[in-house]
């Protein structure tokens, strides 16, 4: 049994390894997903200018992604409608209405020359067999902008889970520079759906914004959705309307869709409704208004990592210094040797060195030939002459010797040297060059990405409470204990919608806080029942008077309801045998208590006032009210003449039978 214990946690770990690194969280390189990663990878190698069959695509990659073509082919039309890395061609559906792509036989894609100068560079990448062992596949690309920020990305994994929101192409790049110059800076989410975002608790990107559709108000009688929230399609936004309306949260005629390029859908309002009463309404109960979560967790140094907006903007400005250094060291590398090649031709033609090997007889007396052939000339070369160097130079044609253009050789040699110059001064730059190179990017850039499309606003989140229409009647029917807004009979309590929630407090002293029910059984003796608004109910002061049955003695307590659990029972009343007598929500009042006759009592009358007690907590035990047996007490308002005595709200009970 250990040993199948051992075997299931082992397993359980590779497998929750594997998913988390492999397939849903992406690496803080690149910004990719494993699946992402292989596409694009593919593209580099099929890259021929042209387009290619996105089931070609498909196909190609399934020697590096081993989890069949579907998941590649959906993969694939997402990345390609972030219009970043991939060119389309054909129906890859719409980002804004929901529709699906057409098949993968029937478009095309290829790979753009932004990639290439944002991913693209084999010689620094870091290569890894694919799954057959057949295949070498990239580990990471080395990725020069924050691909994670630009194309946001969302993934569940074992035990966790990441959602990082796009971000505007040329804001992230703006911000980089800004890093690059030790300047401060702020990234905010952008989505191409456009519509208005809050973003005061967005936190560095580890809290959340609120999302609203830009609604057009201009006519009283219809009102237009011209952007949507992200996340949200035309498909999903016009259901969630027609539900609202289907439950009475909207008053609409009609709702058309006449979205194309950009978002139209028209909602016609009903007679006598008009577009400034139900504005709230669709944000509070329609898709109109979005909360996104945002959770940055991506993979670093194979470990996942919670990384803010601005260390992860900071951490790729880095990485930009030095994957350009490496770009230039290497770069620089390859000159040299393109310098040294044409300067051994020059001195191989130039000075005849060639003819040297034409009575040579064996392959060694050849090469020796041509290297001793240079040893006049050893000073103008850069590095030691070697047999690999000879073998090329005796591959060189006897027409290309014979038509060589020496002039055009030392320009090359010139172009060369010059361009090494150039080299080392970026190096010694590192960070001007840095700058220049994030301007080129700007320039290849599709301009689409050039300005934002979200407009940042602030407002806070519509309250369903506040805009629900309270057209619903709670009525009590105290012959049978029931309360509802779905009841024929019984007394109408007050107006609420279905969105409210309701304080009730029983006869026994048993209090709690619901939905506003549409038939609930609440007892006989219901005490008390109104809105349970957490802050309306911190104004509202509970004055109970509560008799021991014991002793006959009666208690007074002060309180206030403001920290409660849904459909949770709490007591007003402390533990022992004690009954309610007495509740009421009167700022102040005067108590008078009348006693029993002929108990050898002096006075029979005491008075006493509501405010003489100190407001406590709803658990607090109670003051002694009376020491005495009393026959009647009376509660009344001061200065009210038309004010009732308050006693009556508990005629049906008599505070000095057992029985009760």
């Amino acid at each position: 049994m250990a040993h199948a214990d051992k075997v299931f946690k082992d397993n359980f770990l590779e497998y929750a390894s594997y998913v988390i690194k492999d397939r849903a969280i992406p690496d803080i390189g690149d910004g990719l997903k494993p699946v992402q990663r292989r596409i694009i990878h593919s593209l580099f190698e099929m890259d021929d200018g042209k387009f290619h069959k996105v089931a070609n695509v498909v196909g190609h990659c399934m020697k590096y992604h081993p989890h069949g073509d579907a998941s590649i082919g959906d993969a694939l039309v997402n990345l390609a409608n972030m219009e970043l890395f991939i060119d389309r061609q054909g129906n890859f559906g719409n980002v804004l209405t929901g529709d699906s792509a057409a098949a993968p036989r029937y478009i095309e894609c290829r790979i753009l020359p932004f990639a290439k100068k944002v991913l693209y560079n084999p010689e620094l990448t870091e290569f890894t067999d694919s799954y057959d062992g057949r295949n070498r596949e990239p580990v990471v690309f080395p990725a020069k902008l924050p691909v994670v920020l630009i194309q946001g990305t969302e993934g569940i994994a074992v035990g966790m889970s990441t959602k990082i929101l796009p971000h505007n192409l040329f804001e992230v790049i703006d911000a980089m520079a800004a890093a690059l110059q030790g300047k401060p800076f702020q990234l905010y989410p952008d989505f191409s759906t456009g519509g208005y975002m809050d973003v005061s608790a967005y936190d560095d990107g580890e809290g959340k914004v609120l999302l609203r559709a830009k609604l057009n108000t201009k006519d009283p009688k219809r009102i237009v959705i011209e952007e949507l929230p992200f996340g949200i399609t035309t498909e999903r936004m016009i259901k969630s309307v027609e539900d609202a309306a289907r439950k009475g949260k909207l008053k609409i005629a009609s709702i058309n869709d006449f979205t194309a390029e950009k978002v139209n859908i028209e909602i016609t309002l009903a007679r006598n409704t008009y577009a400034k009463d139900v504005v709230d309404a669709l944000y509070a109960f329609t898709a109109c208004e979005q909360s996104i979560s945002i959770n940055p967790l991506v993979i670093d140094n194979l470990t996942p990592r919670i990384v803010p907006v601005t260390e992860m903007v900071k951490y790729h400005a880095q990485r930009l210094l030095e994957i350009l250094e490496k770009e230039l060291i290497l770069e620089r590398g390859h000159l040299n040797e393109r310098l040294f090649e044409r300067t051994l031709e020059r001195i191989f033609v130039e000075e005849r060195i060639y003819k040297g090997i034409e009575e040579k007889r064996s392959q060694n007396e050849v090469i020796e030939a041509v290297l001793s052939g240079f040893e006049p000339f050893r000073d103008q070369i850069s590095r030691e002459v070697t047999e690999e160097d000879v073998d090329k130079l005796l591959r060189i044609p006897i027409r290309r010797i014979s038509l060589f253009d020496i002039e055009k050789n030392r320009q090359e040699i010139e172009s060369i040297k010059g361009r090494l110059k150039e080299i080392a001064k970026h190096l010694k730059n590192l960070t001007d060059y840095a700058l220049s190179y994030l301007e080129e990017v700007k320039k290849i850039a599709d301009p689409i990405h050039s300005e934002r499309r979200t407009t940042i606003s602030s407002y806070e989140k519509t309250d369903v409470r506040e805009a629900a229409n309270r057209n619903l009647s709670l009525k009590y029917d105290a012959a049978t204990g029931y309360l509802g807004y779905d009841m024929r009979q019984g007394v109408n309590q007050f107006m609420v919608s279905t969105f409210d929630r309701i304080l009730i407090i029983q006869k026994d002293g048993t209090y709690f806080v619901t939905d506003v029910p549409d038939k609930i059984f609440v007892g006989k003796g219901m005490r008390y029942c109104a809105l349970a608004d957490k802050e309306e109910m911190d104004k509202v002061v509970f004055t109970v008077i509560y008799q021991e049955k014991s002793l006959k003695y009666l208690f007074i307590k002060r309180f206030v309801i403001n920290q409660f659990i849904l459909n949770k029972s709490y007591q007003i009343l402390p533990k022992g045998p004690f009954q309610l007598y007495a509740l009421s929500t009167h700022e102040d009042a005067r108590i008078t208590i009348q006693y029993k006759a002929g108990r050898g009592y002096k006075n029979l009358e005491d008075r006493t006032y509501f405010s003489r007690f100190l407001v406590k907590g709803v658990r607090a035990k109670g003051v002694r009210l009376t020491t005495k047996e009393a026959q009647t007490i009376r509660i009344k308002r001061e200065n009210d003449p038309k004010a009732a005595d308050d006693l009556s709200l508990f005629k049906d009970i008599d505070p000095f039978d057992d029985d009760e």
